[in-house]
């Protein structure tokens, strides 16, 4: 089994930074790809961004510029660094993990509210 394990949400104002983190414990073979998603009230769970194995990442165009993906492989941690916030980006964030091998796991999920 794995456990995902977020960290890093909270409030912020606007043009304010945040740094998410997402650790996988348990039975962890060969990771592939590690992502986050959000999902505001409302509306469909998108995709903000994702890094592969080699280190190539992908994003959103919403966050693209103020938003990083970073990886340690040595921990089994993905973070997302979050800048320049804005109200809009105000979503729970999910962080999803997918394996050579096996099923996708998710984070339980990450409140992060971007207001005055």
């Amino acid at each position: 089994q794995v456990q995902l394990v977020e960290s890093g949400g909270g409030l912020v104002q606007p043009g304010g930074s945040l740094r998410l983190s997402c650790a996988a414990s348990g039975s962890i073979f060969s990771i592939d790809t590690m992502g986050w998603y959000r999902q505001a009230p409302g509306k469909q769970r998108e995709l903000v961004g994702r890094i592969s194995s080699d280190g190539s990442t992908i994003y959103a165009d919403s966050v693209k510029g103020r938003f990083t993906i970073s990886r340690d492989n040595a921990k089994n941690t993905v973070y997302l660094q979050m800048n320049s916030l804005k109200p809009e980006d105000t979503a729970v964030y999910y962080c999803k993990v997918r394996f050579t091998v096996g099923p996708d796991y998710w984070g339980q999920g990450t409140q992060v509210t971007v207001s005055s």
